[in-house]
């Protein structure tokens, strides 16, 4: 009996159609109630004793090939029959282009204006060590303006930290490398605050350093009013005193928007100006820090945060929209890089 089960095997494995009425009818003659398959099994009970487990693996496994020939036999028919029913000389599903996000269009379009004038680009790393973060940058432990940036501390590492400014990247760049130094260091930074409107943990920055010979604060001028003339076609500027413990002096740049329309009284608060980055000539100490001699170079830094500027130039009035990923929103934005 075991001999007529492997011949039905065989039989199984060798049997191919594509017809539809072809493959029930295999399968009624197999698994049908009064199939192949039920007579094998009632005659089960008449196998002795000895070879009921041989008998029982080969029958199972004759089950099991039918079972798998009817099911991929039917699955070759559907594949045909899908495919005899295409009409493949219709045009095709439109493919949507995919658009920048604004983060990245307003990044690139600050690069290019500065590496016109000479800046490269340098990248650091975004776990940062206290050093390069704080002491470097003429901000010592217990430092009192370090409350000005909320940082996230590794917890089981209390040196260590996620950058809270691309400054750092500035500093790693010093330390390998001898002036004359034009450097542009995007990137993004985080600090332990409050998600809302205006602001968000995560952020992006840009920020530029040049040390030199004879870096005046002329210099820097200059260079911020290309800069505002280029990204937002306005180029006049004002310098607030400010303070940051890396620049003295420091300053706030403030552009003149102009109060053409109700939304520039809004965002100008009804002034006309609107600040949009901080600047000033790099710290003696912090030359110092990075084996640079103050008495022969000095140089000026400056940085701005990305999202803000997007804002501005988008109109774009909540930060969250720029990191909640929804396509209504960014396919607004087209461009080719």
């Amino acid at each position: 009996m075991i001999e007529d089960v492997k011949s039905h095997l065989a039989e199984v494995e060798a049997f191919s159609a594509q017809d539809a009425e072809a493959i029930e009818n295999f399968r009624i003659r197999y698994a049908g109630k009064k199939g192949i398959l039920n007579d094998f099994f009632a005659a089960f009970r008449e196998v002795p004793p000895a070879d009921k487990k041989a008998f029982g693996q080969v029958l199972n496994e004759l089950k099991q090939a039918v079972q798998d020939k009817v099911e991929t036999l039917k699955q070759g028919q559907q594949s045909a029959s899908t495919n005899n029913s295409l009409d493949w000389s219709r045009p095709g599903f439109p493919q949507q282009i995919g658009a920048r996000h604004p983060i990245s269009l307003i990044k690139n379009r600050i690069i290019d204006i500065f590496t016109q004038i000479g800046f490269s680009l340098s990248e650091g790393p975004e776990i940062e060590d206290d050093w390069h973060n704080f002491t470097a940058l003429n901000l010592p432990e217990y430092h009192p303006a370090r409350d000005m940036q909320d940082t996230f501390f590794i917890q089981t590492q209390p040196d260590i930290l996620l950058r809270t400014h691309t400054s750092s990247v500035q500093v790693r760049y010093m330390e390998n490398n001898e002036p004359p130094i034009r450097i542009l260091s995007p990137g993004r930074v985080f600090r332990n605050e409050a998600i809302s409107a205006r602001s968000h943990c995560i952020f992006h920055q840009v920020e530029g350093l040049y040390i030199d010979k004879n870096v005046s604060f002329a210099d820097l001028k200059q260079v911020l009013m290309y800069f505002t003339k280029a990204l937002f076609g306005k180029s006049q500027i004002r310098l607030r005193p400010s303070y940051f413990p890396f620049t003295e002096p420091s300053a706030e740049v403030d552009i003149y928007w102009g109060l053409e329309t109700e939304t520039d009284y809004r965002i100008t608060k009804g002034t006309g100006w609107l600040e949009i980055m901080g600047c000033g000539m790099v710290d003696p100490n912090v030359l110092r820090n990075c084996n640079i001699d103050p008495e022969e170079y000095s140089g000026y830094a400056f940085g701005m945060g990305i999202e803000r500027i997007a804002m501005l130039i988008y109109q774009i009035g909540d930060i969250r929209l720029l990191f909640e990923n929804d396509f209504r929103f960014l396919k607004q934005f087209k461009a080719t890089r």
